[in-house]
Formats: structure tokens, C-alpha cells, sequence
């Protein structure tokens, strides 16, 4: 039995089919790159991205995608027709009055992001840019990892007829993404688990993962 049978029975039963890795070179030479700056706590790195998905009759869209680095939560799926660096600003906006203002900020050298106005309002609220070097999106790896099990679970399964539908369903998506599904860097847990697992008095929800971090830095 051959590797290209197993593929085919693979793709039979809905199993997800590896996909050859290219070659890549480090990153160490690229200033904002994965190895350069890791996220070591939550709101210490963000990243954003845009993913292209059609619906039924052919017309584009756009999707937002907003993740914190170190809890893998995604923080918002906009999705719409066009998304400009307005939208962009108003999403932030939006996120920091939420949740607070990120140390950096990691994206590609896109126009909506490299755009004069989003780099002067980040700069005045506090917020440093991560620009990744052109044509290498694996320095932005962790947001384009959950672009491809985004793309995996719903864009290449999903008929959308609608815009309306498509906001509807990747926003139950998003908040199945948070809530429920298991993360492998997480322990098997989901990237917000304050929404289903019960907290004690001064517990925190990241305690394990934090604890076992530290730890993992101290000295043998």
C-alpha cells in the first residue's frame, strides 16, 4: 500500500491530508519575526491579517482577523465586502476599549496596515508596529495558522448565499474557536476558558499555563 492510497482513504473518511513543507530560511534576520519576539503574556503581541472568501454567487469578501499570540484567542472575525485602514482603526478601537492596548502589533507590510494614519494612531495610543519581511507570511505564524484551520473548518465547507450568513457563521465559529475547542499548546485547553471552566477564589485561568511556563524557565 503506497503513501498516494492512504491519501485517497484519508481524504474518504474527511481527514485533513499533510501538505509537503517548502523549504524556509530562519527568521532570525527579519526585525519582528517569531524567533525575534515571542509572546511571554497575554495583550503582549497581537496580530492581525486578511483572508479572501467568496459567497455563493461568486462576490468577494473580506475577513478581519484579530488574534493575541500568547492565548491563541481570536479577538474578532469583521467580516464585509471591503475592509479599509478606517476599518481597520475602528476595530482596534473597538478591541483596546475592550480588552486593553497591546504592547506590539504584528502584521504584513498590506496597505490597510502600513497605511500612514493606522501607524500614527498606534503610535499615539502606545502600540508598536511588527512588520513582517515581503512574501514570508510564516513570520506571521500563529495568525496564519488559525487563517488555515479557519479556512479548513468553515470557508472550504461552508456555502455561504449571503454576507449577512457569513458574518452569522464565522462568529459562532469564533466564539466555538474560544470556548470550546482544544488548543495542543494549550494543554488541550481552549484558548478562553473563563467561559467553561469554573474559577475558584483568586484563580486564575491561565494559572496552569503560566505555572508550567515559568517553570520551564528556571533553572535546573
Amino acid at each position: 500500500m503506497n503513501h498516494k492510497r492512504i491519501e485517497r482513504i484519508w481524504r474518504q473518511e474527511g481527514l485533513k491530508v499533510p501538505q509537503k513543507q517548502p523549504k524556509r530560511g530562519r527568521l532570525w534576520l527579519n526585525d519582528g519575526s517569531c524567533i525575534r519576539l515571542r509572546p511571554c503574556w497575554s495583550n503582549h503581541v497581537w496580530s492581525y491579517d486578511f483572508v479572501m472568501a467568496r459567497t455563493h454567487e461568486g462576490r468577494a469578501f473580506r475577513i478581519l482577523v484579530v488574534i493575541d499570540e500568547f492565548t491563541r484567542e481570536c479577538l474578532a472575525l469583521v467580516v464585509a465586502r471591503q475592509l479599509r485602514s478606517d476599518d481597520v482603526l475602528h476595530c482596534l478601537a473597538k478591541l483596546f476599549v475592550e480588552r486593553g492596548t497591546p504592547d506590539f502589533i504584528r502584521s504584513d507590510n498590506g496597505s490597510e496596515f502600513a497605511a500612514d494614519a493606522v501607524r500614527d494612531w498606534l503610535g499615539k495610543v502606545g502600540v508598536k508596529t511588527l512588520c513582517i519581511a515581503p512574501g514570508s507570511p510564516w513570520e506571521n505564524g500563529y495568525c496564519e495558522r488559525f487563517n488555515g484551520k479557519m479556512r479548513y473548518d468553515k470557508l472550504d465547507g461552508e456555502i455561504f448565499y449571503t454576507l449577512k450568513e457569513a458574518q452569522v457563521v464565522l462568529e459562532m465559529w469564533r466564539q466555538e474557536y474560544n470556548t470550546f475547542r482544544p488548543h495542543s499548546s494549550l494543554g488541550q485547553r481552549p484558548p478562553a476558558p473563563v467561559a467553561t471552566l469554573p474559577l475558584g477564589a483568586g484563580c486564575s485561568p491561565w494559572g496552569p499555563l503560566l505555572d508550567s511556563r515559568s517553570q520551564s524557565r528556571l533553572p535546573q
